[in-house]
């Protein structure tokens, strides 16, 4: 059993707006999106920061969005984009619930490898 002891977790949220279809849900790729149009004020920056091509990430956040039924992000066109308020809620939703789960589930986890 000892062999366990190094093993480790990582928790994968998604939201699902109310369609409920895989297309066009909230999960980790449009949080690091959405991450940084926050912190750098565009998605073309955001997208390049983790290497990720403009037209995927439009694409990405475009899917959630229509998943959401509802707008994420403002685009201001050659001036950036920032977080709609209902853009920036979701995502402090989103990043509360995904660290609580793996506080929780991590704490948990090791119990029950100890076990």
């Amino acid at each position: 059993m000892k062999r366990m002891n190094n093993l480790n977790m990582q928790i994968r949220l998604t939201l699902y707006g109310p369609k409920g279809f895989p297309e066009g849900t909230f999960g980790k790729g449009v949080a690091v999106l959405l991450r940084g149009v926050d912190s750098l004020g565009s998605l073309n920056a955001s997208a390049k920061s983790i290497h990720m091509a403009y037209s995927k990430a439009w694409r990405i956040v475009k899917e959630a969005e229509q998943g959401m039924n509802f707008q994420l992000i403002d685009r201001m066109g050659a001036r950036g984009s920032t977080l709609t308020p209902e853009g920036r809620k979701l995502l402090e939703i989103y990043e509360r619930l995904e660290k609580e789960a793996e506080n929780e589930l991590g704490q948990r986890f090791a119990k029950l490898l100890d076990a």
